[in-house]
C-alpha cells in the first residue's frame, strides 16, 4: 500500500468566545494517499471547512489551533514559521474556497490575478511566457482565452470557480483543497465544474480533500468518505462499502434520507438538531438523535476504531460486537 501523502492526526481547533471554548474540530484523525480523492461530508457546522483552513494555516482568531499534526510529505505544517507556511500554499497545498465571488479580486483581471499567485511565490517569467502560461491555465480548466482580460463580474458563476481552480493548480501542488467548490451553482454547472477539478486533479497527479454535504456528489466523486459529526469523525469508508452498508447510526440516517428513483415515500430526516459545539453532549455527541443508544453512551465517548480493513468507526455497537466476537474465541479455546 503506498504510504500516505498527507497525515492528520489529533487537530483540534478551538474558537474562544466569551460563553467558553467551541470546539468545531476535535480530535480529527485521517490520512490521504497519493492521488486519492478523499471526501468530507456532515451536516452544516459539523467542522469539515474548519478543517480545510486549519491544513491551510488559515485559522485566524478567534480561532485557534488547539493541538495535533498535519504531515504533508515529511514535512510538519503547524511547526513551520509563518513565512515559510505562505510559501507552501499554492505551490504544496492549495484551497480552492466556497464561494468563487468573495475569493477573487472584483477590480482586478482573471489574468493579473493569476500572475499574482505565481510572482508571489517567486516564479519569474517573461511577459511572453507568463502570457502563455496564464492562457495555458485557462485552456486547462475549459475557459476560453478571453477570460483572461475579463473582470470577475464579467463571469458567470461556474466560470469564476473555474478562475479559482486555476489559481490553484498555476504552481502544480500536491495537495488540493476543495471547500464547497460548487456551492450555489446549479445542478448543470456543479457538474460541469466538478469534471473540470477532477480532471486537472488527473493531470496533476494531486490529491483531492473534497468538503461538503452533497452526499449524491460524494458518491460520484469521492473513492474515500469520512463523515463528521460535532467537530469529530465518527466513519471512514471506501465509499462504495459506505453507500451500501453504513455503519455508524449517524451514517446510517444520511444515507436513509436521500431521495431514492426505486422507492417512492415521504422524505425521512434525521431527528432532531446537531449539538451545540460549545455544550457538547457528555458521551457520544449523537446518542440524544440515534435510534441505537445504549446507557453506557451517554457516558463513555467511544474511540475511532478499524471494523473491518480500511473501515473506522466511533461507535460503542461495534465495542459490543467485538467483544462478543473475543468472548466466544475465549470459550472456544477453552
Amino acid at each position: 500500500m503506498a504510504s500516505e501523502l498527507l497525515r492528520v492526526d489529533d487537530l483540534r481547533v478551538w474558537y474562544h468566545t466569551r460563553r467558553g471554548a467551541v470546539k468545531a474540530v476535535d480530535g480529527v484523525t485521517f490520512g490521504l494517499l497519493p492521488a486519492e480523492r478523499f471526501g468530507l461530508v456532515g451536516e452544516s457546522g459539523s467542522g469539515k471547512s474548519t478543517v480545510a483552513l486549519a491544513l491551510m494555516r488559515l485559522i485566524r482568531p478567534p480561532g485557534n489551533i488547539e493541538g495535533g499534526s498535519v504531515q504533508l510529505d515529511g514535512v510538519s505544517l503547524l511547526e513551520l514559521p509563518e513565512e515559510q507556511m505562505r510559501s507552501l500554499r499554492l505551490a504544496s497545498i492549495a484551497l480552492v474556497a466556497q464561494g468563487a465571488m468573495n475569493s477573487l479580486n472584483p477590480v482586478v483581471r482573471v489574468r493579473q490575478q493569476i500572475l499574482d499567485a505565481m510572482r508571489d511565490h517567486g516564479m519569474k517569467l517573461s511577459k511572453q511566457a507568463a502570457r502563455a502560461h496564464v492562457l495555458s491555465l485557462l485552456e486547462q480548466v475549459g475557459l476560453h482565452s478571453d477570460v483572461a482580460d475579463r473582470f470577475p463580474h464579467e463571469l458567470s458563476g461556474g466560470m469564476k470557480q473555474r478562475v479559482c481552480i486555476a489559481i490553484a493548480i498555476c504552481l502544480r501542488p500536491k495537495v488540493i483543497l476543495a471547500d464547497e467548490p460548487t456551492s450555489a451553482l446549479d445542478v448543470v454547472v456543479q457538474r460541469q465544474v466538478m469534471d473540470t477539478l477532477l480532471r486537472v486533479q488527473e493531470q496533476l497527479g494531486a490529491s483531492l480533500l473534497l468538503v461538503g454535504h452533497d452526499m449524491g456528489l460524494m458518491a460520484q466523486f469521492a473513492s474515500r468518505l469520512g463523515v463528521m459529526y460535532a467537530g469529530r469523525l465518527v466513519e471512514v469508508s471506501p465509499v462504495r462499502e459506505l453507500f451500501a452498508a453504513p455503519r455508524h447510526p449517524y451514517a446510517k440516517l444520511l444515507i436513509a434520507s436521500l431521495p431514492s428513483l426505486e422507492e417512492k415515500g415521504a422524505f425521512r430526516g434525521i431527528p432532531g438538531l446537531p449539538p451545540s459545539l460549545l455544550e457538547r453532549p457528555s458521551g457520544c455527541a449523537f446518542h440524544p438523535r440515534c435510534p441505537f443508544a445504549m446507557p453506557r453512551c451517554a457516558l463513555d465517548d467511544p474511540r475511532l476504531q478499524e471494523v473491518s480493513p480500511n473501515t473506522w468507526v466511533a461507535c460503542h455497537l461495534y465495542d459490543r460486537d467485538q467483544q462478543q466476537v473475543a468472548g466466544t474465541a475465549r470459550v472456544a479455546q477453552a
